[in-house]
């Protein structure tokens, strides 16, 4: 009897009882099986419409690690430096002590406060150059969250949701618009803390292709960050073409026979992306082609602001590129044995100084040169932690100088700069000691609800069908706040 030759398709395919297309059918089902049956554009990194004229593109989130002091940096409370060393007026809450934290009496900030440009915003000594910036910011002073515990916190700032793992603000975003550049992610988050976890820029139950991309990560100087497994020391560039196209001719020969859609249409795009990214991404990730001015301006080789200078500059470049989600963290830092970062439980007035002059110079920078390369505009640049600081006095250890504030989500500080927000304008307010929202409050839905319509996109109506209901990045709440737009 003759026998026809087996190709190495048809040889994947029927040897070993057909196991390479099962545990492919395998995992298109379970995909299905838990929701996800939207289906993608061709390529689901494709530009999409958005429901409404937008006004940013784009958002630049610069992530402060820990939780910001309000009242040390944009929320001036003069009542609080009058009243230093008194009680807090009604207590501290009952679920701040439950906590076991030894608070005190009230704490004024030790640093000097000034008004700045014709808005007249209170920015303390803590920001100099981004105050020069002080009209093109939106500060907003009425945040408030759940979540006393970094962990808790954070995740809600970035996806949405306390405890369950849900997509994050990058992977929605990029789900809902796509990306201007198809040989780079949609997402790119720099130097990500692993501390908090990968859920903070995960995709969750969004397909994989909009997961946030890690370039290095906190404890690695920015110099020194990369995208892992970017590059392929085994196989030449056309080798890998070859050994891309025979795996991609596979998966067509699947999708042809399996009806899979758009399911493993998105796989198959992520190969593409992930070849393609190999020549782009060095290229907008290197800074050696920027003059020496753009370096100095971003205050790159100065031991202070050079880890994150370079992150905000790639910033820029990866804004320029067409990425739609770009999100720098400022993480903990240890400088002369003491631990420098956002949570300032101790060392209050010597880590902030640290902290605000690592970012400050390269805040200011960035902003300045969005301007100037025309992307302000549409740019929506957003600074803030994940909740802030009480306005009493936490004491850990016996050393009196080891003063610093306690966790507090019951008000906060966050400001944007760009993106069709107003600039110089304060909205809200916390009570006159900085530990309450009491005024305009602010929630995360809503804040998440504001970046959404600022990007065209109604929050209600961005939607993923996974376990049976729909999904949404503002739950089941969350208000527009129309007031800090322009």
């Amino acid at each position: 009897m003759n026998r026809m030759p087996l190709t190495r398709r048809h040889l994947l395919r029927h040897s070993a009882c057909g196991f390479g297309s099962l545990a492919l059918a395998g995992l298109l089902g379970e995909q299905q099986a838990h929701g996800a049956s939207s289906q993608l554009a061709p390529n689901p990194l494709a530009p999409r419409p958005p429901h409404f004229a937008p006004k940013a593109k784009r958002v630049i989130f610069l992530y402060m690690s820990g939780g910001p002091s309000q009242m040390d940096t944009f929320d001036y409370k003069p009542l609080l430096q009058r009243d230093h060393g008194k009680p807090l007026p009604g207590g501290v809450p009952e679920l701040q002590k439950a906590a076991g934290r030894r608070l005190g009496t009230l704490l004024g900030s030790p640093f000097k406060w000034a008004q700045h440009g014709q808005s007249g915003l209170h920015i303390s000594e803590l920001f100099p150059n981004v105050a020069h910036h002080a009209d093109d910011l939106c500060v907003i002073k009425s945040m408030h969250t759940e979540g006393f515990d970094h962990a808790n916190a954070t995740l809600k700032f970035n996806t949405g949701a306390i405890t369950s793992a849900r997509p994050s603000m990058g992977s929605w975003i990029t789900y809902g618009l796509g990306t201007d550049n198809a040989s780079l992610p949609g997402f790119l988050t720099i130097c990500p803390d692993r501390t908090r976890g990968t859920r903070n820029y995960s995709n969750a139950f969004l397909p994989a292709i909009y997961q946030g991309t890690a370039i290095g990560h906190d404890g690695t100087p920015t110099r020194e960050a990369d995208i892992r497994h970017l590059t392929n020391a085994e196989l030449s560039p056309d080798l890998q073409r070859e050994q891309l196209a025979f795996i991609q001719s596979l998966n067509r020969d699947h999708q042809q026979r399996a009806s899979a859609g758009g399911q493993l249409e998105g796989l198959i795009q992520s190969f593409e992306l992930a070849f393609r990214m190999q020549a782009e991404a060095p290229k907008w990730m290197g800074l050696e082609s920027e003059p020496t001015h753009v370096l100095d301006s971003y205050g790159i080789g100065d031991d202070e602001t050079d880890d994150f200078g370079r992150q905000c500059l790639m910033a820029r470049r990866f804004a320029e590129a067409g990425v739609r989600f770009i999100q720098l963290t400022h993480t903990i830092r240890r400088r002369h044995n003491k631990i420098a970062q956002w949570d300032q439980h101790q060392y209050l007035e010597e880590g902030l100084r640290l902290n605000s002059n690592a970012v400050d110079k390269p805040i200011a920078a960035l902003l300045a040169d969005l301007k100037q390369r025309g992307l302000f505009d549409d740019t929506l640049v957003l600074w803030g932690g994940e909740f802030g600081r009480t306005s009493v006095l936490e004491m850990r250890g016996k050393d009196s100088t080891q003063w610093g504030r306690d966790h507090n989500p019951l008000g906060f500080t966050v400001w944007m700069a760009g993106g069709g927000v107003k600039g110089g304008y304060s909205h809200g307010a916390t009570d006159d000691y900085g530990y309450r929202a009491v005024d305009n409050k602010v929630h995360i839905h809503d804040l998440h609800a504001t970046i959404l319509h600022l990007l065209g996109l109604d929050h209600e109506r961005l939607t993923y069908r996974y376990a049976g209901r729909d999904f949404r990045l503002t739950d089941v709440y969350g208000n527009v706040v129309h007031d800090i737009i322009a």
